[in-house]
């Protein structure tokens, strides 16, 4: 059988072999919207549990409108221009809007990007800036959470007369859905906010994908986004071709509530049984071009992978492996004990460590093997994993390993799709000690 996975720009055409057990992890199709601009506008009147925007913008002097970074598919040359026109024409003058890219700790997106990410024109027309969480000079201090996060937000957003925020509602390996909140946190944070709520003990806690309900990550971002007093919220979620599924325009806690509530119908796909090898994408560009973000494919696989299992990863790695605090972290650790040993230690922090804890997580329970042209062979190593040619190639080495009667699940689209074992969803940190067979 033929299956095309999510990869790059084009995607990757795989064979699997009749005589192995098989089972296809593709969510419900979503319906794409037949009108995307009506359904925009329509929210952005008719909200969940909040007045229309045109109402919440009268008299405001100026507006912060924050967007996802690059990493994200949002559709922002349909979502931006009907947002954009209705606080203009609620009385918010366009010189006084600022557009904000949610980076986090991510890197600056170029001129050229933003264009790719919305068009030409929002470009020329609107005023973009990158937020910078490393700069402290930045952000301004608004007290601690419940969890006693440090809250560091982007001065220029909390300093803002009208705050709206946008993006997009998938599965998410941290806060169990992307989205709302996240736009705020980790998206306009600083890094000290980041060391504890991105700490290795909140992280083997009930974190993981599709777990909402007693995630105290997501907690402590729906405190912070509370804090930050959000005016308004545009969410949407999408299919596989990238169109808009749905708008979830509103309050941001219940407005997000019910978007991540109609995303859970589509991707969520329960299995009988754990398997013992899943062949996963990273889901395609742009999430993708780094083993950074790739890492969410993998995390993806962790409900429905047996103990002692495998996971066949494909990436395109385009733009190599991350950061360079990400690639000093895993060329420094040597075993998944020793990391957590070590960045468990009082006093220790650096950028990005919460990816390799991720990527400690799944090796705890499966092994890794990697398809990628992105990256040369000998790259992988360690942590990383085992690099092969191809997916075929990894699967003959598999039934030598499981047998004839093995068991594989593949899973097109990777971290957009919530998998499970007759509807478990197992936190990333304890995952390891569940045999969801």
């Amino acid at each position: 059988m033929n299956i095309r996975l999510d990869y790059g720009r084009i995607g990757l055409d795989v064979k699997f072999p009749d005589s192995i057990e098989l089972s296809i992890v593709d969510p419900l199709p979503g319906q794409p919207l037949v009108h995307p601009d009506a359904a925009i506008e329509r929210a952005l009147a008719q909200p969940i549990a909040a007045r229309p925007l045109h109402e919440i913008a009268r008299g405001r002097r100026n507006a912060a409108v924050v967007i996802s970074d690059k990493t994200r598919p949002v559709p922002y040359g349909k979502l931006l221009p009907p947002l954009l026109q209705t606080l203009e024409t609620a009385g918010v003058p366009r010189q006084q809007i600022d557009i904000v890219v949610a980076t986090g700790l991510h890197r600056p997106n170029s001129g050229e990007e933003l264009v790719e990410m919305t068009s030409a024109e929002l470009v020329e027309t609107y005023r973009f800036r990158n937020h910078v969480a490393r700069n402290a000079d930045e952000h301004v201090h608004l007290g601690k959470t419940a969890r006693g996060t440090e809250i560091w937000l982007d001065r220029g957003f909390v300093e803002a007369d009208l705050k709206v925020v946008t993006g997009l509602i998938e599965p998410h390996l941290m806060a169990g859905y992307s989205g709302g909140r996240k736009a705020i946190a980790p998206g306009l944070a600083g890094v000290e906010t980041m060391r504890s709520a991105h700490g290795p003990r909140m992280l083997e806690d009930n974190v993981g994908p599709g777990i909402v309900d007693g995630n105290p990550f997501h907690a402590d971002l729906m405190e912070i986004a509370q804090r930050s007093h959000v005016d308004f919220m545009v969410d949407v979620s999408i299919d596989r071709k990238r169109r808009i599924t749905g708008v979830y325009a509103g309050d941001i806690e219940k407005a997000h509530a019910a978007g991540m509530s109609a995303v859970e119908q589509h991707v969520r796909v329960d299995l009988d049984a754990a398997v013992d090898v899943v062949v996963t994408s990273a889901g395609g560009y742009p999430l993708d071009q780094t083993f950074y973000q790739s890492i969410k494919g993998l995390t993806a696989a962790l409900n429905i992978v047996r103990r002692d299992g495998t996971i066949i990863l494909v990436a395109a790695l385009n733009e190599g492996v991350g950061s360079e605090d990400f690639q000093a972290l895993l060329h420094d650790a040597k075993s998944n004990d020793e990391y957590m040993e070590r960045i468990c230690a009082a006093g220790f922090f650096r950028v990005d460590q919460w990816m390799v804890q991720h990527l400690c997580q799944v090796r705890r329970k499966a092994q890794v093997v990697v398809v990628t042209d992105g990256l040369a062979p000998q790259l992988f190593q360690g942590l990383m994993g085992r690099w092969a040619p191809s997916v075929e190639a990894a699967l003959r080495e598999m039934s030598q390993r499981y047998g004839r009667h093995m068991r594989v699940a593949v899973i097109p689209q990777g971290p957009y799709v919530l998998p499970t074992v007759r509807g478990r969803k197992l936190s990333l940190g304890r995952a390891w000690m569940e045999d969801a067979a």
